[in-house]
């Protein structure tokens, strides 16, 4: 009876170690702070991030510019519905709204500066949203559903 009860309570132990273990590893779409591009269409963006509220406020406001290969890619906490608007940007941008799969879930192409009254939102959930230089989507023929890749 001793044996049986020892055996329970070791068992029960390894299985809260092994459920603590999976639960504090990080997911796959874990993105650490180190991330420096975004492979979309074949092409390699280099951004840099939003993590912060702060910085997710700021965004690109205030930039003069943005190169054909670079962008902004905020990361959220969790998955959910986040809108966007041009409050002081100089530029257009193409906004694209990514998933927890990675996956791309809508573009909002060539977002302009004076509409910065509008705001911007993909009717469905995101994990990631990454803004480019406007015509990048067109260009590159991108589509809901396409995929993303993170590199460093």
């Amino acid at each position: 009876m001793k044996n049986n009860l020892f055996r329970s309570f070791l068992l029960v132990i390894i299985f809260l170690l092994v459920g603590f273990f999976l639960i504090s590893r990080p997911s796959k779409n874990f993105i650490p702070e180190n991330i420096k591009y975004v492979k979309i269409a074949g092409q390699s963006i280099k951004v840099d991030l939003a993590l912060t509220t702060t910085e997710q406020q700021k965004g690109l406001g205030g930039r003069n510019k943005l190169k054909e290969n670079e962008g902004m890619l905020f990361v959220f906490d969790r998955l959910g519905e986040y809108y966007f608007w041009m409050k002081g940007m100089n530029f257009p941008i193409d906004i694209i709204w990514v998933g927890e799969d990675l996956r791309i879930v809508y573009i909002k192409k060539d977002a302009r500066p004076e509409l910065y009254l509008e705001t911007y939102d993909p009717g469905r959930d995101a994990k990631y949203v990454l803004e480019v230089i406007s015509g990048f989507s067109e260009k590159n023929n991108l589509k809901k559903g396409d995929m993303i890749e993170f590199t460093y």
